[in-house]
């Protein structure tokens, strides 16, 4: 059998570069004028030549928003999640007053659409935690460590009848939908139409209509303030998400414990489900690159920091798969943006296995010089401004950490400035401290 993940090099530059200059284009913004169009190309370019390992004309500067825009704007979280004009107004602020080189699209979700859905996976604000805090993971095992080959044999429907019905309180319905492929016949389509008329079933399908409705409110909410910033010239920093194959089992299925439980009481049906998950969490980037324009799929890595598995651990179970994701997103023309929370100073070898100038590794609390060393020749690297000294510091302490930081990793390109994580809890005048001391240090012509 072919190998389905296998670099594919020249159809893979090929489709880089074409999905470079749809990107470069933006020929769906609204721009205000000439000068916001020709700065909003500028500033494409600098990212495509930092992730492509040329010297761009400096250093871009990109730092991680989180939820620091609503306290710049000091609205709460409930508010930022319920008050969608409050929400635009937050963003389009902190963006038109920093001016920095990418968009970052609010990291939040319609908290009326959870409400009809009955979601349990998370608490939001006014929902389990306070209105000015975010919202919190609720950790438990949302998948039974016996249900790996329910999984296995068929993730989609496992995901209808077991994990939506659990997470979900209104759709505990769809526990009663029968096996899809089964209904093949005329004889079974009595079967397969019946839970679908029962009041119970009537209830969760509108509940899951006015989830619709509300996201639908939302997006327009977040389209209409995208296309405001992209069109005064501020590209997208990223448009799409997919998330490591055992990190979906770790973090939303089996849970932290489980999972650890499972790689020594099950590791060959955890092994089995991740490579399951692998072309679906493919296609997940692919799909929702594409409904953005753009090519950078946002990846989350959780459960692969430094500490947390041992080597052998993260080449056994972790990497192979993320490796595998990897290069399906790049074969389809993507570059992934893996961004790896916590340390990754013991993974800089394993991971430096990926494609030349097609990925970005970006960092949360690595040391960037060792980054830059291991990493520099094959990967553009981002990252990891801490958030601590924007919380704590002072504009010269953030000056200095900013000129060190970029002397250590922006040496000759293929450096994005970023911070190690959201900066919710910053000081603004750090925040600004940091943004203008970026441009001053990152001038390659200086």
């Amino acid at each position: 059998m072919k190998e389905r993940f296998i670099e594919l090099a020249s159809d893979a530059e090929q489709k880089q570069e074409e999905r470079f200059t749809v990107w470069r284009a933006g020929e769906a913004i609204p721009f205000a004028d000439a000068g916001a169009k020709a700065a909003y190309q500028e500033r494409v370019t600098l990212m495509k030549d930092a992730i492509q390992l040329k010297k761009p004309g400096r250093v871009p500067i990109c730092p991680s928003a989180g939820f620091f825009p609503m306290q710049y704007a000091g609205i709460s979280m409930y508010d930022a999640m319920y008050d969608y004009g409050a929400l635009t107004e937050a963003v389009e602020k902190y963006h038109l007053d920093l001016e920095l080189d990418a968009y970052n699209a609010p990291t939040m979700v319609p908290g009326k659409a959870l409400e009809a859905l009955e979601y349990k996976l998370y608490q939001w604000p006014g929902h389990g935690v306070a209105k000015e805090r975010e919202y919190q993971f609720v950790e438990d095992e949302y998948m039974k460590a016996e249900e790996y080959y329910d999984l296995i044999d068929d993730p989609t429907a496992f995901f209808l009848n077991r994990f939506f019905p659990r997470i979900f309180g209104a759709l505990k319905p769809f526990e009663t939908i029968p096996l899809l492929p089964g209904i093949n016949e005329i004889l079974l389509v009595p079967p397969f139409a019946r839970p679908f008329g029962t009041e119970p079933m009537r209830k969760a399908l509108a509940a899951l209509t006015d989830a619709g409705e509300e996201t639908l409110k939302f997006l327009a909410a977040l389209g209409e303030v995208g296309g405001k910033v992209m069109g005064r010239g501020f590209p997208a920093f990223s448009g799409g998400f997919t998330k490591a194959p055992f990190d979906v089992i770790g973090d939303s299925l089996r849970g932290t414990r489980g999972i650890m439980l499972d790689i020594f009481r099950r590791p060959d049906e955890l092994k089995e489900a991740c490579a399951r998950l692998t072309p679906i969490m493919v296609k997940c980037g692919v799909n929702s690159c594409r409904a953005s324009g753009h090519i950078m799929p946002f990846i989350p890595l959780h459960k692969g920091a430094d500490g947390f598995l041992s080597d052998e651990q993260f080449k056994t179970f972790y990497w192979p798969t993320l490796r595998k994701v990897i290069i399906g997103l790049v074969n389809e023309g993507f570059v992934p943006q893996l961004f790896c929370e916590g340390g990754y100073n013991q993974r800089l070898d394993v991971i430096s296995d990926v494609p030349k100038g097609k990925v970005v590794w970006w960092f949360d609390r690595t040391d960037l010089k060792k980054a830059k060393e291991k990493l520099g020749s094959v990967s553009c690297i981002a990252g990891n401004f801490p958030v601590d000294l924007l919380i704590t510091g002072t504009p010269d302490e953030i000056r200095a950490s900013c000129k060190q930081m970029i002397e250590s990793a922006g040496e000759d390109g293929g450096y994005i400035f970023t911070t190690g994580a959201g900066m919710q809890g910053a000081k603004p005048a750090n925040v600004q401290a940091m943004v203008l001391a970026a441009k001053k240090y990152g001038a390659y012509d200086k």
